[in-house]
């Protein structure tokens, strides 16, 4: 088995299998098990959920990493927003993409998939020229960072 090894700093916040952490200084930790996590700017605030784009990122961040009851009942928010996004969307890319990230979510790799919505949002924002998005002004890609 392996291990993760994140270096988080002072402020940070950190969900671990439902439960937010901040933390209070400077720290490393080591994840020695399968968890279900996001921390920093890949948590999305609700407030910021403003777009089609973010609000799916939004319903499959609950699927990934809210409660028991919270990620069934997201799940299924996802799939139905997803399936109104692409029948709204002429972009076949956006459509692909939706596609793979509803299996990922589905084959419970959630955070495969919202890897793969943050890339919609980013095109979504090119098409929109950036409107609807508040202060998160882009979910910044960790993926290099966190290994899936």
């Amino acid at each position: 088995m392996s291990t993760l090894v994140l270096e988080l700093r002072q402020g940070d916040v950190m969900v671990v299998n439902g439960a937010p952490i901040r933390f209070r200084n400077r720290c490393r930790i080591e994840l020695t098990a399968k968890a279900r996590f996001l921390f920093g700017k890949q948590i999305m605030a609700p407030e910021e959920a403003t777009t089609p784009a973010r609000r799916i990122y939004f319903a499959l961040q609950t699927a990934y990493i809210g409660t028991d009851e919270e990620r069934e009942r997201a799940l299924v928010v996802a799939q139905r927003l997803i399936s109104e996004f692409q029948a709204a969307t002429t972009s076949s890319l956006a459509r692909a993409l939706l596609d793979r990230a509803l299996a990922a979510a589905e084959a419970d790799e959630c955070y495969v998939a919202l890897r793969l919505v943050r890339r919609v949002i980013r095109h979504e924002e090119a098409v929109l020229g950036g409107a609807g998005h508040g202060k998160a002004g882009g979910i910044v890609d960790q993926e290099e960072e966190v290994p899936a």
